[in-house]
């Protein structure tokens, strides 16, 4: 076997030491063997998080650190890791992280977007046929021996979907490839954004309307807007109970946009006929959550994107990111980018 000779330059980048990565939870291997290739890698190894006070120790000699969203990353974090140059998070949603402080820091901060925008498409319409259908009760009609009679005409009605009215709150992506969905179900597509989206109405025929019109009128309400201060309980008291008393809301977004304490009253009193969760509020969410004491609610644990083909591109992604920052190129999926001012590449 013929060996070449290493150029000075080639031997100077093989001594050099590589950038030191803190990983916070095991990722699929597609991204993590990628990132083992050109980092000193350290993982997290149990399936719960880290405690705040782990990550603080072990961002003390980080280059990078991979998070993701039950990770708070803030100036306590920053302070303790004076090395940390980028931040990637296997995630959409970045709300967990403090970006401005980030930013002013010099901090670089990714994500990994759109790769799930078709996987949690999917999902908000598995929660909406589930708790419409009552596929979950029926489940379990089956499972505890109440089925006794093979057929009755009032057995675990539910609600049709075909030709009904769907509400999509936030028609960014994931808004949009919800109401993709709808037109194979024929339905009516009412929307409620902030920023004018002018491709969903081009491409099938949804119809603006502000939030109140749109829950007066949806038989199916989907949540599909980021947390911030502006969709904090976005979804309250009083806005539950403009809905029709025959309507579902789906809520696979992020947890605080909806009120809890407002929503078990709806659905106990009756304002509303079902919801479906992805999230909470608190997760996990506590077992003595009232929520989940009743049947007209589905619940899942936060796994909307939870595909296999999914995931893995997330990883990749993650890792994608860290390479190109060490390569000195803008990351493919920079969140911050202000912070190409402080920290110039």
């Amino acid at each position: 076997m013929l060996i070449k000779n290493s150029t000075k330059t080639e031997q100077c980048e093989q001594a050099m030491p590589k950038p030191k990565v803190y990983i916070t939870r095991e990722i699929p291997d597609r991204g993590l063997n990628k990132i083992k290739q050109y980092f000193d890698t350290e993982v997290w190894p149990e399936y719960a998080p880290p405690p705040k006070k782990i990550i603080i120790e072990k961002v003390k000699d980080a280059d990078a650190l991979v998070s993701l969203l039950s990770d708070k990353i803030d100036s306590e974090v920053f302070d303790a890791g004076p090395k940390l140059k980028i931040i990637s998070q296997i995630a959409v949603g970045f709300d967990n992280i403090d970006v401005k402080e980030a930013t002013k820091r010099g901090i670089y901060v990714t994500n990994t977007p759109e790769v799930l925008t078709d996987t949690t498409a999917d999902f908000a319409w598995a929660l909406l046929m589930a708790v419409a259908r009552r596929v979950v009760e029926a489940d379990k009609y089956v499972r505890t021996g109440k089925w006794k009679v093979a057929w009755h005409p009032e057995m675990l009605q539910g609600r049709d979907i075909w030709s009904a009215t769907i509400g999509v709150v936030g028609a960014g992506r994931i808004g949009y490839a919800v109401a993709k969905r709808a037109t194979g179900f024929s339905m009516k597509i009412l929307y409620y954004d902030v920023i004018p989206r002018p491709e969903i109405e081009r491409d099938f025929g949804a119809k603006k309307v502000d939030l109140d019109t749109l829950l007066r009128e949806s038989d199916f309400v989907c949540l599909h807007v980021p947390l911030m201060k502006e969709t904090f309980h976005l979804i309250n008291e009083e806005k539950l109970r403009l809905m029709k008393k025959t309507a579902y809301l789906i809520n696979n977004a992020r947890g605080p946009v909806v009120d809890e304490k407002a929503l078990y009253k709806a659905l106990k009193e009756g304002w509303i006929a079902g919801a479906g969760l992805d999230v909470f509020e608190q997760e996990p969410t506590p077992t003595d959550n009232p929520l989940l004491k009743l049947d007209n609610v589905v619940v899942a644990p936060h796994i909307s994107s939870a595909s296999y083909e999914t995931r893995s591109q997330m990883a990749e992604m993650v890792a994608d990111n860290l390479i190109a920052f060490f390569q000195k190129k803008k990351p493919p999926n920079l969140v911050n980018p202000d912070v190409m001012k402080v920290r110039p590449l």
